[in-house]
């Protein structure tokens, strides 16, 4: 299967990689600012073999059972893994033990449960604070009216870093609903970074139906899945 997953990447990456390089350029940004994503979560390891035998080291995932799983099976040094989904708190010290950098920290709560995990981990744990700039009820993550406060808050957490913030866009088509969530969370990251030196300077934003409206506004992070492997069992 391994095979045809490489068939598959053969011709999307390249098309992928085109995306995000014109992007780039039609605001005047280099390129090398925007890191690829691979998401392959729900994806067998085939598809992991395929991806990092065509250069992307960077592999998210989205539930901790297979991550921790992918990770085992290749090893913590093949790939920068990231936990892109939801993380329950109960599962907050599995979810570091195990990931470079986790995108989806989306309350203060989370973010205080993996910095106790620091202990037992002896590392420091790289997170993104996610974001609901969309307002939408069915998203997770901090308000954008308490944002700057309360990742400014958890920013102080000894044992964890905050490299950037989150978020995830509806999924529509409207480009000014996109732009709007998109350049929210830009706003939010300029506002935090004007008031402290403890939150880093990524975006992790745009998927593979926005990744163009989210590279404009300042995206540091795609997180692509769908255009590169294919829905879930198309390779099978």
């Amino acid at each position: 299967m391994s095979d045809t997953y490489a068939a598959r990447l053969a011709t999307t990456l390249p098309a992928v990689r085109e995306r995000i390089e014109r992007a780039a350029s039609a605001c005047g940004r280099p390129v090398e600012e925007v890191r690829l994503i691979a998401v392959t979560k729900s994806h067998p390891v085939e598809a992991i073999v395929a991806a990092l035998e065509a250069g992307l080291t960077d592999l998210g995932e989205n539930r901790v059972e297979e991550l921790e799983g992918k990770v085992e099976h290749f090893g913590a040094e093949a790939a920068r893994w990231h936990m892109i989904g939801h993380i329950q708190g109960r599962k907050a010290n599995r979810a570091a033990s195990v990931s470079d950098l986790i995108h989806s920290v989306d309350s203060s709560r989370l973010g205080e449960r993996l910095a106790r995990s620091v202990d037992e981990n002896e590392r420091v744990v790289h997170v993104l604070a996610q974001v609901n700039t969309s307002g939408e009820e069915s998203k997770s993550g901090f308000t954008p009216e308490r944002a700057v406060e309360e990742i400014h808050a958890m920013a102080e957490l000894p044992g964890l870093c905050v490299d950037g913030l989150m978020t995830m866009a509806p999924f529509v088509d409207d480009e000014i609903v996109l732009g709007d969530a998109f350049g929210r969370l830009r706003r939010l990251s300029e506002q935090l970074r004007s008031v402290t030196d403890t939150v880093g300077p990524e975006l992790s934003m745009g998927m593979t139906n926005d990744l163009e409206i989210a590279i404009r506004e300042g995206s540091t992070m795609v997180r692509i899945g769908t255009a590169l492997f294919g829905e879930r069992g198309s390779t099978q």
